[in-house]
């Protein structure tokens, strides 16, 4: 596996694309409201990746740039939404956007901050944004420890996958958006948000995962025995869910 983390996804893009999971539709309603955007706003989707945010944004008529260094993930989010005018794939990096100065009303981050979380990308988001404009950071953040299932699942990625402890977003902190967000300042908003899989669906949302090791590798293999005894042990009615906690991090820079 690469270690740069630009390049982490490459392999992973069907999966990516079919099972990751959406947002709740109150998080771009919180963002209306909370930023004051208009109905012209214009925004920036750092690390967009495959454009499953981005196509939130897009349905409420924004322009949105969608900025990914990751050239196989970009491409799907173009498949996907080239068709929407309003859509500006930019290949870029959080440090790096290419974007002019102060022309964007809002960034967002979904799924992708604690790839970049440094200063170098806050002076970036600062340049770009307008004055006062709002940064977003989102997250799905798996609850490990809502039912049996989902215990034993975190407990497999711990034992089993490649850096998962390493490279895990809950790393991120309150330090973090405290030393990031202009004064320390910061609002939390969260809201429940779940996925229902059937066998082939887990396995597909596991392997969407960077820190999951590859298919076609023995590890790979042998990570996949264990889930399918998971699934088998857990499963009701063919299904096993995932819960998560939709999470909001919002503020200036």
């Amino acid at each position: 596996m690469s270690s740069d983390p630009t390049k982490r996804f490459s392999n992973r893009v069907n999966d990516y694309v079919k099972y990751r999971p959406g947002y709740p539709s109150e998080v771009i309603s919180t963002l209306q409201q909370e930023c004051n955007l208009s109905a012209n706003a214009v925004v920036a989707d750092i690390g967009s990746g495959t454009g499953i945010f981005t196509a939130l944004l897009l349905q409420q008529g924004y322009q949105v740039y969608a900025v990914e260094p990751n050239n196989d993930m970009q491409q799907a989010a173009v498949q996907h939404l080239g068709h929407h005018e309003n859509f500006k794939p930019v290949s870029g990096t959080a440090a790096a956007t290419t974007l002019n100065n102060k022309s964007v009303d809002l960034v967002v981050c979904a799924q992708a901050f604690h790839w970049f979380s440094n200063n170098e990308t806050r002076t970036e988001f600062n340049r770009i944004l307008v004055k006062d404009g709002y940064v977003a950071l989102i997250w799905n953040n798996r609850l490990t420890n809502a039912d049996d299932f989902a215990t034993e699942y975190d407990a497999l990625l711990k034992m089993d996958s490649i850096d998962y402890n390493k490279v895990n977003h809950q790393n991120i902190s309150d330090i973090d958006f405290k030393l990031f967000f202009r004064d320390g300042i910061y609002k939390e908003i969260t809201f429940p948000n779940l996925q229902v899989f059937d066998e082939d669906g887990l396995i597909g949302r596991a392997f969407s995962s960077s820190y999951v090791p590859a298919k076609d590798t023995a590890e790979g293999k042998a990570f996949l025995k264990l889930l399918q005894q998971l699934f088998e042990k857990y499963n009701k009615n063919g299904k096993v869910n995932f819960h998560y906690q939709t999470e909001i991090y919002l503020g200036r820079v």
